[in-house]
């Protein structure tokens, strides 16, 4: 038996029951994982709220965490008993154990901690597509980030800065604003008592930015399509306010034949090849000292709906973690 939190019908942060249930012996090509540190994203609380439909009820909450192989099912060859391991896969992730495919599941370097690892597979790997794949951060790119205190904004600022992009964030209190400064943006605007697009214009002189990542959505948008020079291109990765709106394509049209995207990480890690690419390429960021990992906030698995609040209610700054 195990402990998890499991979600038995959508709602707010008490929908997660901390219970006790049974996990069966890992099936053919599985792994079984003792969870050491768990990730808490914001991803997360879309599925909790069903803004993201879990495939079944109920579910257990939660897309990544790091532990240690426990067990291994027939077939698996290349995991054993005692490997520190590390993923990020949809659900199923706030439990004291787990199985999970070992196609998910990526070793941890030794100067990689758990606590680094859990919070690195979904929000260092989605930097890592941000910056690497969906739009190539070269030097001398402008970029603009929101909610650059955040999880992902921290990671995205500092890894940005270090591709030699003039990076520009978004952030909504003074804290927040120097805890961006201090990691990697250029200029930081808060957007509580600045309009962010009139900041913008003139921080960049009306040149505009090359590419504007927005995990925010609906409040930020479409200030973020006014951030944007001619043939540049709008980044959509997140909803932490409501999803992006409908709009027209010519609004495209209208701000400079720009360029729109709403990537996921499910499509830049569909293949065990790319997932290793973007593992091998982010622990070596971190191991070389281009990143480091800003963990600022911990809580026992049991206090998941605390949690929850705290992410919503925007009371949290760089990644948090939960301990089985």
């Amino acid at each position: 038996m195990i402990k998890a939190v499991r979600v038995h019908q959508v709602g707010g942060p008490d929908a997660m029951v901390y219970e006790t249930i049974e996990l069966p012996p890992p099936a053919a090509g599985e792994v079984r994982i003792k969870q050491n540190a768990i990730g808490l994203n914001f991803i997360d609380v879309y599925f909790r709220t069903g803004l993201y439909k879990a495939p079944t009820m109920p579910f257990i909450c939660g897309n990544e965490a790091a532990g240690e192989v426990v067990s291994v099912g027939p077939g698996v060859t290349h995991f054993h008993p005692g490997d520190r391991v590390a993923y990020y896969f949809n659900l199923g992730a706030y439990a004291t154990e787990r199985n999970i495919p070992a196609e998910k599941l990526v070793k941890l370097p030794d100067r990689i901690t758990d606590e680094q690892g859990a919070v690195l597979m979904l929000k260092g790997l989605t930097v890592w597509y941000l910056l690497h794949k969906t739009f190539k951060v070269e030097p001398g790119h402008r970029v603009l980030i929101h909610a650059a205190a955040g999880g992902i904004g921290l990671l995205a600022c500092q890894w940005a800065k270090a591709l030699g992009a003039h990076v520009i964030g978004t952030v909504s209190t003074q804290a927040k604003a120097d805890l961006a400064l201090a990691n990697g943006c250029d200029h930081v605007i808060n957007y509580a008592e600045e309009d962010f697009v009139a900041r913008v214009k003139q921080i960049s002189r009306n040149e505009l930015c090359d590419v504007v990542y927005d995990g925010v959505g609906k409040t930020t948008f479409p200030g973020s399509l006014a951030c944007i020079k001619p043939r540049g291109l709008f980044v959509s990765f997140g909803n932490a306010s409501g999803p992006v709106p409908p709009f027209a394509l010519t609004e495209l049209n209208n701000h400079g034949s720009l360029f729109a995207t709403r990537p996921k990480l499910n499509d830049y890690v569909g293949t065990r090849k790319e997932l290793l690419e973007g593992a091998d390429t982010l622990f070596s960021a971190v191991i070389d000292g281009k990143l480091h990992v800003p963990i600022n906030h911990a809580y026992a698995l049991k206090d998941a709906g605390k949690a929850h609040r705290d992410l919503e209610g925007r009371l949290t700054t760089g990644a948090s973690i939960l301990r089985p």
